[in-house]
């Protein structure tokens, strides 16, 4: 059920939209081609059964970590409401 001027789904359409977005946005940080035997950032051997299930990776586990949890979070946003489109 819409509301408003939305037609009938419009709500479902932009939950669909968000998660193929997030989906396109994770797949395009996923590393690429062959792994380092050593870390980029701290020189730190990563190992082989992280190499082996990432391929591409670049960073052992602790630096890729540190770098996930500053990474800030940014989109587009969707939801209606007057004051979530002046932020």
């Amino acid at each position: 059920m819409a509301g408003g001027w939305a037609r009938d789904g419009a709500v479902q359409d932009q939950i669909d939209d968000t998660v193929s977005d997030a989906v396109s946005a994770a797949r395009a940080r996923m590393p690429k081609g062959e792994s380092a035997k050593y870390c980029d950032e701290c020189g730190e051997e990563i190992p082989e059964k992280r190499r082996l299930a990432l391929p591409g990776v670049r960073t052992c586990v602790a630096c890729q970590s540190g770098r996930d949890a500053s990474s800030r979070q940014t989109g587009i946003n969707r939801r209606g409401s007057k004051d979530s489109q002046l932020r």
